[in-house]
């Protein structure tokens, strides 16, 4: 009698939480862990291919991280060129890269987007640009005086210096990427950032502007990213590989959970769309722990997107991939084939918006989705089922599912694209 109520019991727990019975023990999983870790690590490439490796048909053009005496100079050179054009008669103009779709490409052997190097003139003595120009002396001016005192500050701090001028956050930032370009540096050369976004936890110990951080013992908030990465080094980590998670509701699960104890590992996420210095601090834990990545994001082409902004470059600032993108980050979940493959109930999934299925479509068009077959397939599915669902629809099987039972099955039958 008390056999058959134990054996009702472990059904019933087995009903609740689909698929657990499949799970092997930890170890049997860490052992394919320390082996898919060890095979990414040796075939990281030593020299990663360039542009300048490349022999293509039109010329591109890339940033660098420069010093602040270099950017200080750099803008120097620029203001002369133009007093010269205005003293000549020529008028005064700023000759800026043009950042538009169509002066951007994909490049299959960088596996990233490039800008080529098309320019387009802004001149102040035309109407349709002459605002546009003022912003521009107005940023240039103020990252003068920012590499004369060496300082950084927000980009929400150098939009209130001049909001009559500005009006809006959003034409600052598009001015501030259009001065990176101009004068070949990185954003971050600029020293200009982003309000703390990302945050990370889990088997990483790095110092930050000369303090030791040991993001196992950040509670379960973990440790925010640095908007300064330049100041960020001396990495150490005992961890199998590193989880990207796209939703901070998730990243919260896991770390409550202490998942990077169970399974050795660095979870990270900038809460949703990807800000530079994740971004930034993402690569350069890749490049120096030489560890696999996996990403963890909804099942929908936005979630495929975020990814591929990771992984390839976003449009927006395809003239610094080269400094901003991690290569070979593999797609764990949540992905289409997941939701009938796990259960998930109908009532968990959502209806795609016509909107969605036109992300979709676009998507399946773009160069870095044809490289990979298994992509290809699973947005195929989605945009064919009209379905998407988020990560949270694992808590229909119980709220640590996703940590107890889904991730470690994933992992153990190495279920990544």
């Amino acid at each position: 009698m008390a056999d058959n109520k134990k054996r009702r019991r472990k059904d019933s727990i087995d009903d609740e939480q689909p698929f657990k019975n499949k799970l092997k023990p930890d170890a049997s999983i860490l052992e394919t862990l320390k082996d898919f870790s060890t095979a990414s690590s040796s075939s990281s490439v030593p020299h990663a291919l360039t542009l300048q490796d490349l022999t293509l048909p039109f010329r591109c053009r890339e940033v660098a991280d420069l010093s602040l005496s270099s950017v200080q100079s750099n803008i120097e050179s620029l203001i002369l060129k133009i007093a010269h054009s205005i003293i000549s008669g020529q008028g005064f103009s700023f000759d800026v890269p043009s950042r538009s779709a169509a002066n951007q490409l994909y490049v299959a052997e960088l596996d990233r987007i490039v800008l080529k190097d098309k320019s387009s003139q802004r001149p102040f003595a035309n109407i349709s640009t002459v605002r546009k120009s003022a912003i521009t002396a107005r940023i240039l001016q103020l990252i003068h005086q920012l590499c004369l005192k060496g300082i950084h500050v927000t980009k929400r701090d150098l939009f209130y210096t001049d909001v009559k001028l500005f009006q809006d956050q959003i034409q600052s930032d598009a001015v501030l990427d259009d001065v990176s370009c101009m004068l070949g540096c990185t954003r971050s050369s600029l020293n200009v950032v982003a309000a703390e976004k990302g945050v990370v936890v889990g088997r990483l110990i790095f110092s930050d502007n000369g303090d030791m951080i040991d993001c196992t013992k950040m509670g379960m908030g973990g440790k925010a990213i640095p908007p300064n990465i330049d100041r960020v080094g001396d990495m150490q980590s005992d961890a199998l590989f590193i989880l990207l998670v796209e939703k901070d509701a998730a990243y919260m699960r896991l770390a409550e959970d202490r998942f990077y104890n169970r399974f050795p590992c660095i979870i990270v996420t900038a809460k949703g769309q990807p800000d530079v210095s994740t971004r930034l601090f993402l690569r350069k834990m890749k490049t120096e722990l030489k560890l696999p990545v996996l990403a963890l994001v909804d099942s929908d082409p936005y979630g495929l997107k975020i990814l591929s902004v990771y992984g390839c470059g976003s449009k927006n600032m395809s003239y610094d991939s080269a400094n901003l993108t991690t290569p070979d980050i593999k797609w764990l979940g949540v992905r289409p084939s997941d939701l009938d493959k796990y259960k998930i109930p109908e009532q968990c999934r959502l209806p795609m918006t016509e909107q969605d299925i036109k992300t979709g479509k676009d998507m399946l068009e773009e160069d870095f989705v044809k490289k990979n077959p298994g992509w290809v397939e699973e947005l195929t599915l989605m945009v064919k089922t009209k379905q998407k669902a988020e990560i949270q629809a694992l808590s229909t099987f119980g709220f640590q599912y996703l940590s107890e039972v889904y991730l470690p099955l994933k992992l153990q039958q190495k279920d990544w694209l």
